[in-house]
């Protein structure tokens, strides 16, 4: 996964049977299904892989279980059955991980269990593990945290986990595998038109060079997520907005202030939803909040109320009282919901997904979750190459494996070097994501090839000057690119820390 070659194969390739814009879950899966089929595939992403929402979720791979409380049968069904098939088709990215729901009253302990028992049902000969009733000392034996007083048992069942950006990168490197090309930090400025019909798009790379291209597509695909407004209104002025966003927010820290290895779900927080406390990556992530937005922006921040609401609703199931400075993260991100008509509170949109296409022949993907991900890029390239009128071929994802390029082993006996006493990165992660992952910016390294600013904003800002001199080294770049990503990093770790919603809370008001 090299970005100059990457490109070199854009200078050299004018016309494509398929454009793809957005290079999230959607918009990656749909270039991998496209090149699967053996379309000339090309997908541009305004800035890195996975930068929105795909790299913001609660980090689950899930049928829903508030869907099914919601009656919404066949989105859960279709969720479960993609949660298998991305459980067995990044085993290094996805592993199922046991649920305790925790129980106060007798009755709901029974409603919950029969609720969770008709979720694994519909799993079907897909499901990760059998729905079972815990008694109060077996809750408190997986889940010692868990507040003692009043509990009366609770239900386990079972869902999937993943590293979400670390998906990203391995469809973006599967992609290519495949035939497509997939390169990051190149943005879409307007469309190509002939007669009214859309036969491409201008593109421009976002970095120094600023080299512009004229890409010719049979189809152009729109999978920008919460910004697809945007690009449906460049190409139709009289667009109204299809997207609502709304804005959902996690807390994460410390694995000692709650341990174990099974999550936890909350089943009716203060607001009617439902709360996770999920294990991952040696720490904890708890969310989510449902907050509608009025405008869609590339970095979000957690508002105070939305961080006080996490910490009340987990309190309450928790013996030891989380407080603000146990805090080691926040991070924020904005659902593509799509609008319904009569529908204002954002909670209560269903997570499912929409496939337009205008006019001119824009075709646009929004909505849905990281979970039926594939089926959205099955749909989407479906439509596409029918209209474009493409040979028709099937979609070959439900077995293609997905991984991340391989690391290169003399890189860890000569580069082994911890960036930081707490974590287990080394420098030879980083020089593998420059080299091999399409790394350009700080940024990309410390929030989503590695994760640590996610993990722990305060250590992330510790080894920021000295992964950001490795990549100097790597790239060639100058003191002045050192001391612009060192401080471009520090402003957008402040929205990373409990500190940053002071700054939100002012813009809210």
């Amino acid at each position: 996964m090299n970005r100059a070659a990457q490109l070199e194969q854009l200078r050299q390739c004018p016309r494509w049977d398929i454009l793809i814009i957005g290079g999230g879950a959607t918009g990656l899966g749909a270039a991998l299904d496209a090149a699967g089929r053996g379309y000339k595939t090309l997908l541009a992403e305004r800035a890195d892989f996975g930068k929105g929402t795909s790299s913001r979720s609660t980090k689950l791979i899930h049928g829903g279980v508030r869907y099914l409380e919601q009656g919404n049968i066949k989105l859960v069904q279709g969720a479960l059955r993609e949660r298998w098939t991305l459980l067995r088709n990044a085993p290094d990215l996805a592993r199922p991980i046991p649920f305790i729901l925790p129980v106060y009253s007798q009755w709901k302990r029974w409603y919950y269990w029969l609720g969770l028992k008709i979720y694994d049902f519909l799993s079907g000969h897909l499901s990760l593990g059998h729905t079972r009733m815990l008694s109060p000392e077996q809750v408190i034996q997986h889940m010692p945290a868990v507040q003692r007083r009043g509990l009366k048992g609770g239900v386990m069942y079972y869902d999937g986990q993943f590293d979400d950006s670390g998906l990203c990168i391995a469809l973006a490197h599967t992609a290519i595998q495949q035939g497509a090309t997939v390169v990051n930090y190149v943005a879409a400025e307007g469309f190509l038109y002939e007669n009214g019909r859309i036969v491409g798009a201008t593109l421009r790379n976002q970095l120094a060079s600023q080299e512009t291209f004229a890409v010719q597509a049979a189809a152009v695909i729109n999978a920008t997520g919460v910004f697809a407004d945007t690009l449906m209104q460049a190409d139709n002025p009289r667009h109204q907005p299809v997207v609502r966003p709304s804005q959902g927010i996690h807390l994460v820290i410390d694995a000692e202030l709650f341990p174990g290895q099974h999550a936890m779900l909350i089943p009716r927080t203060t607001d009617g939803r439902v709360l996770f406390a999920v294990p991952w990556m040696g720490k904890v992530v708890i969310g989510t909040t449902d907050v509608q937005v009025e405008a869609a922006v590339e970095e979000p921040v957690a508002h105070a109320e939305e961080i006080d609401f996490i910490i009340q609703n987990f309190n309450q199931y928790c013996n030891a009282q989380l407080r603000r400075q146990d805090v080691r993260a926040v991070f924020a991100g904005l659902r593509p919901l799509v609008r319904r008509q009569g529908v204002q509170n954002t909670a209560k949109l269903l997570r499912d997904h929409t496939t337009m296409v205008s006019d001119s022949g824009l075709i646009t993907i929004t909505g849905g979750k990281w979970t039926t991900y594939r089926q959205m890029a099955k749909e989407v390239v479906s439509k596409a190459a029918a209209q474009a009128q493409l040979p028709r071929r099937p979609c070959h994802t439900r077995h293609i494996l997905l991984r991340r390029p391989d690391k290169e082993p003399s890189l860890y006996a000569e580069h082994g070097q911890p960036l930081h006493p707490r974590y287990a990165y080394t420098e030879a992660d980083v020089l593998h994501a420059v080299h091999s992952e399409m790394a350009v910016q700080l940024e990309d390294i410390l929030a989503r090839r590695l994760r640590l600013l996610f993990l722990d904003q305060q250590a992330a800002l510790e080894v920021a000057p000295r992964v950001a001199r490795l990549m100097q080294r790597e790239l060639g770049c100058t003191e002045d690119w050192v001391s612009e990503q060192i401080t471009r990093f520090t402003n957008l770790a402040v929205g990373y820390s409990i500190a940053g919603e002071a700054r939100s809370a002012a813009s809210h008001d």
